[in-house]
């Protein structure tokens, strides 16, 4: 970093990170918060931020101490919305198929189901709430600023982050996993390193969810305005007479589908920010014009500049879980042990009598309904019948391939901005993901037979048993195995490439050095970035949320940096 990137950093981070707010919201009365249809035809602003997810919302609250910023969310509010706020209810909204969800399904080409946010806080009002920060070996391969990073990291934590209740299952887990040599033990941490932790999470001791939508607390009420069910269907252009295309405004529209624009200030440090997702942000910038130009001519849209890299580069970890019933009751838990194995996967837990189920007389049954509303799982003939008011009790042991290597790609299926675009991941086409997942797997095996956790397993039920119970759950719509061997127990790289899920780190379409520049600009566009997973290359630690409510925050504090420096 050059002197005057340190000085202008310095004079941020004094002036940002340091000092008081004077005056702040507290969640969820928000008072710069209002429905859409409720703003103006025209407007206009410093800074225009589409998308207020996990990064939007952190880097909308950091422009507003020293700007006037726009922040467009296509979904609702996620506070009052117990199927989002209750740790117990998980898996209630990522089930729930209606227009109205804070979580719009989409089925990838590779046949695995998965969603995408469609809510104020994005994926951290969704997700299973595991908080850990990347590690210092990613964030100096981004290069990033090791010590904005930090307090960045930081300033997140003090309003969401928390640790979790260590309860006598995942405590089990953990001392599996250190049975079997995942090794040292790090007790509870927030940093990424090899070995066993407990990590943290965004649920705090109460099983209430924090998302990122909290982290607008810190945002200067009288410096945002933040809109919700405000679809954002393109970015407006200033071409005529510039050398290269530049952003000054939006369309959007409002639920009941009238349209508004909004507009930059005058002003050359006025931008327009898109924080949309990984499939919101790479389909936008398509809907707008900008992409390869294939495409946007099969469409029909305008084309404002030819970039071929846009979609290109869509990465989703594999997950493959592997169900393990117990004997004994379990407590509710979702993921807060994990085991960072060095060998390519991490391998982590959940379970729990009501898992996932968002209601009294539920159970572990519902996890499935994540993937698949047709999904059930077949109760083995070693195990006691359950009568209907007796919960399915246990827990999922799962593994996820890190990076990872394969890639896909993201095309406009409509131009309607609400509809899914079609998207590939291609799963496995990298035969060393593959690799990683049985190497994964056998570490389950590993676990699940240790002494550790003997009291959590039926004793007469092998690890190939348990395989072939959770094979015969239709989690995705990848065709079933068939042929003479279809009913003996799978082998790992069956089973990986049989049952594989997501477990919603999807990242990529708009990726650093490609699509957009190391500080995140549109290469070829003035005025115009995307900060969000899309601009990922390779997923940072066992979970991305932290690292993308730190990078909001982290850009904002820079972007304030250059504002002071240049006015």
């Amino acid at each position: 970093m050059d002197i005057f990137g340190s000085w202008s950093l310095l004079v941020a981070l004094s002036l940002f990170v340091h000092s008081p707010i004077c005056s702040s919201d507290k969640a969820p009365n928000y008072s710069f918060m209002r429905d859409a249809a409720e703003s103006p035809t025209t407007s206009y602003y410093d800074y225009i931020i589409v998308g207020g997810g996990t990064a939007g919302c952190p880097l909308a609250a950091t422009l507003s101490q020293n700007a006037s910023v726009l922040l467009l969310e296509r979904g609702g509010s996620p506070y009052n919305n117990p199927n989002i706020t209750r740790l117990s209810a998980f898996g209630a909204a990522l089930s729930d198929l209606s227009e109205a969800s804070p979580s719009q399904r989409f089925i990838s080409e590779d046949g695995v189901i998965n969603a995408r946010a469609r809510v104020l806080g994005g994926g951290s009002a969704l997700n299973a709430g595991f908080y850990t920060r990347a590690g210092t070996k990613y964030v100096r391969n981004m290069g990033w600023d090791g010590g904005l990073a930090n307090e960045s990291y930081r300033w997140v934590e003090a309003k969401v982050a928390f640790q979790p209740p260590m309860g006598q299952w995942q405590t089990a887990v953990r001392d599996s996993l250190l049975e079997v040599g995942i090794v040292p033990n790090n007790g509870f941490t927030y940093d990424h390193i090899n070995g066993t932790k407990f990590g943290g999470t965004i649920f705090d001791r109460n099983g209430h969810r924090h998302t990122a939508a909290d982290l607008l607390e810190y945002a200067n009420p009288k410096g945002i305005t933040v809109l919700l069910h405000a679809t954002v269907h393109r970015i407006l252009f200033r071409t005529p007479g510039t050398t290269k295309p530049i952003a000054n405004g939006v369309v959007y529209r409002d639920r009941t589908g009238q349209a508004h624009r909004s507009y930059l200030k005058e002003g050359s440090l006025n931008e327009i920010i898109v924080s949309a997702g990984t499939l919101g942000s790479p389909q936008l910038l398509m809907l707008s014009g900008v992409g390869p130009s294939a495409q946007l001519q099969a469409q029909n849209i305008t084309m404002v500049m030819d970039q071929p890299h846009v979609g290109q580069g869509m990465y989703d970890n594999p997950m493959n879980a592997v169900f393990i019933p117990s004997p004994i009751p379990v407590e509710v838990s979702l993921i807060e042990v994990v085991g960072i194995t060095g060998e390519g996967t991490y391998v982590e837990a959940a379970g729990g009598e009501n898992f996932g189920g968002g209601g009294s007389g539920s159970s572990t049954k519902d996890y499935y309904a994540m993937f698949s509303p047709k999904a059930t799982l077949v109760e083995s003939n070693s195990m006691p019948k359950l009568s209907s008011a007796q919960p399915f009790q246990g827990g999922f042991i799962l593994e996820k391939v890190m990076g990872p290597l394969s890639t896909g790609h993201l095309e406009l299926r409509t131009r309607n901005p609400n509809d899914n675009p079609v998207v590939t991941f291609n799963y496995f086409q990298n035969p060393d993901d593959l690799k990683r997942c049985v190497r994964g797997i056998q570490t389950i095996e590993r676990v699940v037979q240790s002494k550790a956790f003997a009291r959590y397993k039926y004793a007469d039920m092998s690890f190939e048993h348990l395989l072939n119970l959770t094979a015969g759950t239709p989690v995705n719509l990848r065709p079933p195995r068939s042929g003479p061997g279809a009913s003996l127990p799978p082998s790992a790289e069956e089973f990986c490439q049989h049952t594989v899920t997501t477990i919603w780190h999807y990242h990529g379409g708009c990726v650093v050095g490609r699509v957009v520049d190391g500080d995140y600009k549109v290469i070829g566009i003035d005025r115009l970035r995307v900060i969000d997973m899309s601009t990922v290359g390779y997923c940072p630690g066992t979970n991305p949320q932290a690292t993308v409510m730190m990078l909001g925050r982290y850009m904002g504090v820079k972007i304030l940096g250059e504002r002071l420096t240049k006015k």
